[in-house]
């Protein structure tokens, strides 16, 4: 069963999500936050596998929400998507900065939230190749020059491949065709990157891809 904490400040969104989510016979609604704070209260006491935040709440927001619970080690098992009501949201790539394994739009399809609660339950990040893209170029904006992380230099050629296409967007299996490899050793590369690089999860090697300098913004893949 995956446990999902909704939080949002609008009640009727909130209601909305619950009914389309405990409509799944293996999803159940754990709690329901209206701010920031709640929200990292109620995810110390149920300890969900799956938060979906939105990021604009009234007094604590989303975001400093996102960062508490993913600092917290006790929550470390605990996966969550933004919220947001548009996709060039300024606040969507701090967001995955800061620990979210993910984001969708409020207006996403049914089928597609469903779908992404499943993906990110999995310990999979939710990232477009498109919405990738513009959460690179979102980043370009602050800074022309990114200067490469020290851990650049603990990846092997390989992996440094690897980072590259997954912070293009790729999954591990355009990964394992681009490179000519199998799926399972595509994924291995993937999992020894995140490790030596400490990424909590696949989206955050979109942000280190950024800021290496190993992706730019309008490359294409």
């Amino acid at each position: 069963m995956i446990r999902v904490l909704l939080g949002d400040d609008q009640a009727l969104v909130r209601a909305g999500f619950r009914a389309l989510l405990e409509s799944e016979p293996d999803i159940e609604v754990v709690g329901e936050a209206g701010d920031g704070a709640h929200a990292v209260r109620l995810a110390r006491q149920t300890r969900p596998d799956v938060v979906l935040m939105d990021i604009r709440m009234p007094g604590m927001d989303g975001l400093a929400a996102t960062r508490e619970i993913a600092a917290d080690p006790d929550l470390s098992g605990v996966r969550i998507v933004v919220l947001t009501t548009f996709e060039l949201d300024e606040y969507v790539a701090e967001a995955l900065r800061v620990g979210a394994a993910g984001f969708l739009v409020k207006n996403t399809e049914p089928a597609e939230l469903i779908r992404g609660v499943r993906v990110v339950a999995a310990g999979e990040g939710l990232l477009s190749p498109s919405v990738t893209r513009r959460v690179i170029e979102q980043f370009a904006q602050r800074s022309a020059a990114p200067a490469p992380p020290r851990q650049l230099a603990d990846l092997t050629e390989r992996e440094r491949e690897v980072v590259t296409l997954a912070g293009a967007g790729l999954t591990n299996g355009e990964i394992a065709a681009r490179l000519g490899v199998s799926p399972a050793t595509a994924k291995t590369h993937v999992s020894r990157a995140m490790v030596k690089l400490g990424a909590r999860d696949r989206a955050q090697l979109v942000v280190f891809a950024y800021e290496a300098g190993l992706v730019r913004p309008g490359w294409l893949p």
